[in-house]
C-alpha cells in the first residue's frame, strides 16, 4: 500500500506544477544592456542552389559555356555547333560558333534547361542578352524563344522574337521577351535563321525585367523581399564553407565576384560533390551574386556587412594532408586579399579597389565595420593561421572588428581551446555554431548568462534546431529556437549578434535542411523559423529588462515547466517573449517592479506562432504558404501585475505599455 500511495502522489507532482501560476518578475527600475542593432541578422552560402538557380534571378545555366566537365552541360545543341576558346573575356573564354546546318530543312541551335526549367509568368517582362558577333563580317539572324516542349498544342513557342546581330567585333545585343502563358519549365531556345550566316555567341543571359529594386544585374524579387521583411541588422556573407573550399584553388575567391559580370570567372561549388546522397553534378558558381552584390543588398535592406575570408586552411574535414593548406610563412597574399576588401568596400574613389567599387556604379562607400577571418576550422592551425591577419588588420585598419572562430562545435576540449587563443589574440567577436537536437536546444536556455564578459562577444553564426530523426523543417523545432533565442536576447551584452542557418533552398536541389526559405522556379514560402526570426527582429527593442521566476532567469530548467522568457524595453513599451514547449496551457502573471510611485502598467496587444499537437511536424509548404503565422491576440489588464495564458506549443509575444 504504501508503494502505491507514492507511485500516486508522483503522478500527481507534475499536475499541480501544471496548475501553479507563474509568476515572471520584471524590473523596470534601471534599463539593462543595450541591444545591438546586430544582434538579429542573417547568413548567405550557396547550397541547397542558394545563388544560382535561387537569389539570383540569372535564369540560364552556364550562360558562358565554362562548365569544365562539358562546355555545353545545360545546352541541348542542334545542327551544326563548335565550342570554342578564343572568345573576348579574359577569364571566360568559351564561347560557341553557330554554322549553316548544311539542308534547308534542317536547324542550328541550342536550348538551355535553366536550373530546374526556366519559371517564366504571363504578363512579365524578361531580358535576353548575349554578346555576338558575325566573324566573317555582315549579318546573321537569331530567333529566340521562351518555349513549352511539353505542349499538347500546335506549337511549342510560349514567345518568340528575331535579333539580328552584325559586324566582326563583339557586342552586347539584347531583346525583352513576354512569354504568352505562365509555365515553371519551360526553355530557351535560339534559332540561326534568315541567311544563316555563321554567328558566334557568348554571355547567353535572361532575367526577368522586375528584379529586386529593377537591377539589371539583378535579384530575384520575392526571396529578396523575404530577406528584407526579416529587418536584419546584420549580413554574413558568402559562407561557409564555400569560403574554405574543397581546397584553396576552389575557395570563394572574392576578387572573381567583382567587375564586369561577363569576365567572373566559374567556380567550383565546394557543395557540388560533399553529398553522393543528393548529388549535383552541375553546381557552380557563376559568381554572377559576387561582393559587389552582396554589400548592395546590405545596404538596401538596411544590414551590416559582414564578409568572411580564407584564413589559407582548405576545408579541413575534407583535406586531412597539411600540404592542402598554405603554409603561414606564405600567408601574404591571402593577407592582402582581407585589406584589399576593406579598401574595396570602404576606400576612397582614388584607390586601386575603391575605383573598382565606383566603377560598378557605387562611388560612396559601403561602411564596412566587420570581417571575418576563417570559418570552421580547428587545432592549433587555425589561431597560427589567423594571428598575422589579425596583426596586418589591427595595423592598417583598427577600426574594423575582426571575428575569429570557435570552430565546428557548441562545446568540449577544441571549442574550449579555440575561444582562448580567440582572447588571446584579441578577436571582437568569435563565431559559433551548433546544428543539434532537441535536447540540446531545451538544455541550452541559460548558455551565455554566465559566460565571460571580458574578452571576445558572441556571434552565433550558424544554428538550426536539427531533430533526431526529423532533420527537416517542421514547428516544433522552430519553437525550441524560440526559447533559445530568449537566452541570446536576454544576454546581449555578450551576443552581439545571430544568424540562422542555412538561409534558402531549391525544393528540387536541396542538400542540406532545414533551410529558413524554401522556393521552386516561380513561387517560395517562409518557413516558421522564418516567422521566429522576424518577430525576434520586430520586437527587438532598446534594452534588456531583467525577467525572473522565484529569481532565477526564466530558461526552461528543472521546476520552470518547459518556460522559457525573456524581456526588452523600447520606449514606454515592455515586449515580454514567452516559450511555452510543453502541450499544457501554463497561466501566467507578469508583476513588475520599480515603477514609479504613480506609474502603471496596461496590456498590449499580443502576437503569437503556436501548433496543435497533430501539426508540431509540419510546416509551411509552396501549396500552403500560410499553414502557420503570427497571429494577434488580445489581453486585458492594468495595474502591477497583469496574467494571462501562454497556450501550449506556442511562442508569444506580450506587449504592455507603462504609464
Amino acid at each position: 500500500m504504501k508503494n502505491i500511495v507514492l507511485t500516486l502522489a508522483a503522478m500527481l507532482l507534475p499536475l499541480s506544477g501544471w496548475a501553479q501560476d507563474h509568476q515572471l518578475d520584471i524590473n523596470l527600475k534601471k534599463a539593462g544592456a543595450p541591444i545591438p542593432s546586430t544582434l538579429y541578422g542573417i547568413f548567405f552560402e550557396d547550397i541547397n542552389y542558394a545563388a544560382d538557380g535561387g537569389l539570383y534571378a540569372e535564369l540560364v545555366k552556364n550562360r558562358s559555356f565554362e562548365f569544365p566537365n562539358d562546355a555545353l552541360q545545360g545546352w541541348k545543341a542542334f545542327g551544326k555547333v563548335e565550342v570554342r576558346n578564343d572568345g573576348p573575356f579574359e577569364r571566360n573564354p568559351h564561347y560557341v560558333r553557330l554554322q549553316e546546318p548544311g539542308h534547308p530543312q534542317r536547324w542550328t541551335g541550342l536550348d538551355n534547361e535553366g536550373f530546374f526549367g526556366i519559371g517564366v509568368e504571363e504578363g512579365k517582362a524578361y531580358r535576353f542578352s548575349v554578346w555576338a558577333r558575325v566573324p566573317d563580317g555582315g549579318a546573321s539572324t537569331l530567333r529566340v524563344e521562351l518555349a513549352n516542349t511539353a505542349s499538347m498544342g500546335e506549337n511549342h513557342f510560349l514567345c518568340q522574337e528575331n535579333l539580328t546581330v552584325t559586324g566582326k567585333e563583339w557586342k552586347k545585343y539584347q531583346l525583352i521577351l513576354h512569354p504568352a502563358q505562365t509555365l515553371d519549365k519551360s526553355i530557351l531556345r535560339i534559332f540561326l535563321i534568315g541567311e544563316r550566316n555563321t554567328i558566334d555567341l557568348e554571355h547567353v543571359s535572361l532575367f526577368p525585367v522586375d528584379t529586386w529594386m529593377g537591377h539589371v544585374n539583378g535579384l530575384r524579387k520575392d526571396l529578396a523581399q523575404a530577406l528584407a521583411d526579416l529587418k536584419p541588422g546584420i549580413f554574413r556573407f558568402p559562407g561557409g564553407c564555400i569560403v574554405e573550399g574543397t581546397d584553396l584553388v576552389t575557395r570563394y575567391n572574392w576578387k572573381n565576384s567583382v567587375g564586369p559580370v561577363e569576365n567572373r570567372p566559374l567556380n567550383e561549388n565546394r557543395w557540388e560533390f560533399s553529398f553522393p546522397s543528393r548529388f549535383y553534378p552541375d553546381y557552380y558558381q557563376s559568381y554572377g551574386l559576387g561582393f559587389y552584390e552582396f554589400f548592395q543588398l546590405s545596404e538596401e535592406i538596411g544590414s551590416e556587412p559582414l564578409p568572411i575570408l580564407s584564413c589559407g586552411l582548405a576545408c579541413q574535414f575534407q583535406n586531412d594532408d597539411e600540404k592542402a593548406h598554405c603554409p603561414v610563412a606564405e600567408l601574404q597574399p591571402f593577407i592582402q586579399d582581407a585589406l584589399d576588401l576593406i579598401e574595396f568596400a570602404n576606400g576612397d574613389v582614388t584607390t586601386p579597389w575603391g575605383k573598382v567599387r565606383a566603377e560598378m556604379g557605387h562611388p560612396t562607400p559601403f561602411n564596412m565595420k566587420y570581417i571575418g577571418i576563417g570559418n570552421e576550422q580547428w587545432d592549433a592551425v587555425y589561431p597560427e593561421h589567423l594571428e598575422p591577419f589579425v596583426k596586418a588588420i589591427r595595423a592598417a585598419h583598427p577600426e574594423i572588428k575582426i571575428v575569429g572562430s570557435s570552430g565546428p562545435n557548441s562545446e568540449g576540449e577544441q571549442f574550449d581551446y579555440l575561444w582562448q587563443e580567440m582572447r588571446r589574440l584579441k578577436a571582437d567577436l568569435v563565431d559559433e555554431h551548433f546544428y543539434r537536437p532537441y535536447e540540446w536546444f531545451l538544455a541550452q536556455g541559460a548558455r551565455y548568462d554566465n559566460y565571460e564578459r571580458k574578452g571576445p562577444k558572441v556571434f552565433a553564426g550558424e544554428y538550426a534546431c536539427h531533430a533526431n530523426g526529423k532533420k527537416w523543417n517542421h514547428f516544433y523545432a522552430s519553437l525550441l529556437e524560440a526559447a533559445f533565442m530568449t537566452g541570446i536576447e536576454r544576454n546581449a551584452d555578450m551576443v552581439e549578434m545571430a544568424t540562422y542557418a542555412p538561409l534558402f533552398a531549391h525544393v528540387e536541389g536541396w542538400q542540406w535542411r532545414p533551410d529558413l526559405i524554401w522556393y521552386d522556379n516561380l513561387r517560395s514560402f517562409r518557413t516558421v523559423s522564418w516567422h521566429v526570426q522576424q518577430l525576434y527582429g520586430k520586437y527587438r527593442g532598446s534594452n534588456c529588462l531583467s525577467l525572473t521566476m522565484n529569481g532565477a532567469n526564466v530558461t526552461g530548467a528543472e521546476g520552470q515547466d518547459g518556460l522559457f522568457a525573456s524581456a526588452v524595453l523600447d520606449g514606454e513599451k515592455v515586449y515580454v517573449k514567452v516559450v511555452n514547449t510543453t502541450g499544457k496551457d501554463q497561466d501566467i502573471t507578469f508583476t513588475f517592479t520599480g515603477l514609479k510611485k504613480k506609474a502603471l502598467v496596461n496590456a498590449g496587444e499580443g502576437i503569437r506562432l503556436s501548433s496543435g499537437e497533430s501539426e508540431l511536424y509540419k510546416d509551411n509548404s509552396l501549396d500552403a504558404p500560410v499553414l502557420f503565422q503570427p497571429t494577434p491576440f488580445s489581453f486585458e489588464g492594468e495595474g502591477k501585475s497583469i496574467s494571462a495564458t501562454a497556450q501550449s506549443y506556442s511562442f508569444s509575444i506580450f506587449t504592455f505599455v507603462v504609464k
